[in-house]
């Protein structure tokens, strides 16, 4: 990396700029937080605001307290590698800007005051008590990445593939050596070569002998139901299976095959072509399935299932880390954070955390709904739909505001629209005397409901599974606490939660 780069950079997921008058417990914070996170790159030596070079030849002293953060203001002690890059300092010397690489960690760090910090886009995210603990919990589901995988060895692994993919990324040591001295892929322990689960994903000659499952299914129904039995509607069943990129690469290749085409007159009289779906959202559904994948659930595949109207893609596992269906667009976390860098190398990742964000923006820059998100017990699925029309069972009566198609009118709002947070509802539920189980009822409808999903007492029903009293109970608790607003126009008992901006 030079000079140049550096000062091209935005601070980002995974970068961040630091003078080198920043003080000691003050770097501790973006260490910290990017070792919780997915690792990152801090330069020391220029002013984050300014970006004015400092340098720090000239600075001796303060440099050798930094150097020690990562030890005495960590706990437990973060992994850095020290870079310095050649620079011209503001007043005209030659200099030396300090990166310090932070590798993500399968332990969750905190600072001298045992405060801890994860990396949220370009800012250092202090956690509350409960997060702390869903990262405790995620961290060792990460962890999986590392664990060395029985009776595999060096010659599982396809060292020409791995001798292509360093000198794509300008390592100039041999394919072995990559291995052994980087992200843990090889190690030595008591004279036997491990080899980790994120090497035989990657570079693995035939990774499902190790992972049988850890493949990609494209099956294609005809119509917009799944059937079985007599009435079984599979017209398409195809299985990709090699290496990461190998089955990445196949798969996104092969939907594009099964994409349709539009064609109406555009308004300047000229016939304009069009995809059901757009190109990019399709591939960073795969994409995000591969990425984010649970690896240490064995027991099913990645599946691309398309109907008529929808392309569902499940994944094993839930969302990972803190992130959550309201603020997935600008939230990130990487389950598997050495996969996730791979793939930025080949460019199926951009920037981290912009992938979901674009997918909204591509798909209602052309009118459809942004992708949804449901858990199902160990699997995620995320739906795109090629129609407005398109909706789910729980889903009928969601409508954006400010569609004119809307049953909600032309309302105008100058506000951003966000559904009150989990501790406005908290704040408001205990002031409350509910039982333990309609406090629970609540928080899975709160959970399940969208930013301006309209909603009542039919919706609650299938949401909890419960009988119509119940449904109805709920939804008069909600109107109670003031939650929630009604909405005109979609008949009677209709509502959506409160936004932030009305509470």
């Amino acid at each position: 990396m030079t000079i140049e780069e550096v000062l091209a950079f935005e601070e980002m997921q995974i970068f961040e700029r630091k003078s080198i008058g920043i003080e000691p417990k003050a770097l501790a914070i973006p260490i910290v937080a990017f070792a919780n996170a997915d690792g990152g790159i801090i330069a020391i030596g220029i002013s984050d605001k300014a970006k004015r070079i400092e340098g720090i030849d000239f600075e001796i002293s303060k440099l050798n307290e930094l150097l020690r953060v990562p030890f005495d203001f960590c706990n437990p002690t973060v992994k850095v590698e020290l870079e310095k890059i050649p620079c011209i300092d503001f007043r005209g010397r030659e200099n030396h800007v300090l990166l310090m690489h932070v590798e993500p960690s399968p332990e969750v760090h905190a600072n001298q005051a045992d405060e801890v910090y994860l990396r949220v886009g370009d800012k250092s995210k202090l956690l509350p008590f409960d997060e702390r603990l869903q990262l405790t919990y995620d961290k060792g589901e990460r962890y999986f990445e590392d664990k060395p995988v029985p009776d595999a060895g060096l010659d599982d692994i396809d060292m020409v593939f791995v001798k292509s993919y360093i000198d794509k990324i300008g390592y100039t040591k041999t394919p072995l050596e990559y291995l052994k001295q980087n992200k843990g892929f090889v190690k030595e322990k008591n004279g036997i070569t491990q080899i980790s689960t994120a090497a035989i994903l990657l570079f693995g000659k035939n990774p499902q002998n190790f992972f049988p499952r850890a493949r990609i299914r494209f099956i294609r129904y005809e119509g917009i139901e799944e059937k079985f039995g007599t009435e079984m509607n599979v017209i398409k069943d195809v299985i990709f299976e090699g290496n990461i990129l190998t089955m990445l690469t196949d798969s996104i290749a092969y939907l594009d095959t099964q994409i349709k085409e539009k064609t109406y007159l555009g308004q300047d009289g000229r016939f304009v072509t069009e995809e059901e779906y757009p190109k990019f959202v399709r591939q960073e559904l795969i994409v995000n399935a591969v990425t984010h994948r649970a690896y240490s659930i064995s027991g099913t595949d990645i599946q691309i299932k398309m109907f008529d109207n929808r392309i569902i893609v499940e994944s094993p596992g839930k969302l990972p880390g803190l992130v959550r269906k309201d603020n997935m667009r600008h939230t990130h976390f990487s389950r598997n954070p050495k996969i996730a860098e791979f793939l930025k190398v080949y460019e199926f990742v951009k920037e981290y955390g912009e992938g979901v964000d674009r997918m909204c923006r591509e798909l209602e820059s052309i009118g459809l709904k942004a992708p949804d998100y449901h858990t199902n017990a160990f699997l995620l699925q995320a739906v795109i739909y090629n129609s407005n029309l398109s909706k789910t069972a729980i889903e009928i009566e969601n409508m954006a505001i400010g569609d004119k198609k809307t049953a909600i009118g032309d309302e105008k709002t100058d506000f951003i629209i966000e559904k009150l947070a989990i501790e406005t509802l908290r704040y408001a539920m205990s002031k409350c005397n509910f039982s333990e189980p309609t406090e629970k009822n609540i928080f899975r409808v709160y959970e399940e409901i969208e930013t301006n999903q309209i909603f009542g007492a039919p919706e609650i029903k299938v949401i909890l599974n419960c009988a119509t009293t119940t449904s109805k109970d709920i939804m008069k608790k909600l109107r109670d606490m003031e939650v929630v607003r009604g909405v005109k126009g979609r008949g009677k008992g209709k509502y959506r939660f409160a936004y932030k901006s009305e509470m």
